[in-house]
Parts: structure tokens; C-alpha cells; sequence
């Protein structure tokens, strides 16, 4: 399915929801297993306190493609699913992330306020293109929650 059949279709199941925004019960991350990075994110996520419940998939699994294989961003930037279906992709994903979390959701909602946002999606653009390149410099375990720098 292409971007644009994938927008539509997103978008005529958006119109079928009601008006009004509900909170999600539980997110989904997709993250690239083969990123150091990526992986030390999610231990680092999966060890936060959050208000809402995080489940982690590997975005290359058999169970990652039968259940979200029509997302065209799957596999190249971080993608969060709800539990009713909707999808954060790359910054929104990461601001997304820090909502769920106890210590960091009024951070989230002051980086995607009017005079963080645009610093904020630069800032994970940057590091989510240079995932690969910045892997390198995390020791190969993080241990309870907390990674350091090699």
C-alpha cells in the first residue's frame, strides 16, 4: 500500500471515530532491533514509569509485518500504535513516547508546544538519521534502565 492509499484509509477511519480525542490505554513501539541505539532506547523506556502500558515489537518480526505491515514507515523511522489503532511516526513518535511516561509527560507537551516543536522534531531527526552512526558509542548492556556512554 503506498503513502497516500495508506493516508486515505487512515483518514476515513479517522471521520468514523467520534470528534472527541480519547487517551490511549496502551502504546505499541516499533523499534529497528538492529539499531544499537534503538535497542538501548527501549530498555531505557521499558524500565520509566508510565501511565500507560508499553509493549515493545521488533519492527522485522513476523508479528511486527502481519499486524503492521501496511504502515509505509515501518523498518525506517520509530513508529508508536495505540491500542484503538492510531500511529505516531518519527518526531511524534518520540513525543508520544515521553507522554506515557510519569517523569517526562509534561516535558512532552512543553517539546511539542509552539516554541519547542520545531527544535524538537529537528533534534530527533538528526539523532534518528544518525541512529546507526551513534550506536557505536553505547557499552553493549544497559542494566537496569540506566546505559552509558562507552
Amino acid at each position: 500500500m503506498d503513502t497516500d492509499a495508506w493516508l486515505e484509509h487512515l483518514e476515513s477511519r479517522a471521520s468514523e471515530k467520534h470528534a472527541r480525542p480519547v487517551s490511549p490505554r496502551a502504546l505499541t513501539v516499533l523499534f529497528d532491533p538492529g539499531c544499537g541505539l534503538c535497542r538501548r532506547c527501549v530498555r531505557w523506556l521499558a524500565h520509566q514509569p508510565s501511565y500507560v502500558p508499553l509493549s515493545f515489537l521488533a519492527c522485522t518480526g513476523e508479528d511486527a509485518r502481519a499486524r503492521y505491515g501496511d504502515i509505509p514507515w515501518l523498518g525506517d523511522e520509530l513508529v508508536v500504535v495505540s491500542d484503538a489503532g492510531e500511529v505516531w511516526v518519527g518526531p511524534a513518535g518520540f513525543l508520544t513516547c515521553l507522554w506515557a511516561l510519569e517523569e517526562y509527560r509534561e516535558w512532552s507537551y512543553r517539546l511539542s508546544g509552539p516554541a519547542f516543536a520545531p527544535l524538537a522534531e529537528r533534534f530527533f531527526l538528526v539523532i534518528s538519521k544518525q541512529r546507526r552512526a551513534l550506536s557505536f558509542l553505547f557499552k553493549p548492556e544497559c542494566k537496569d534502565g540506566t546505559c552509558s556512554i562507552g
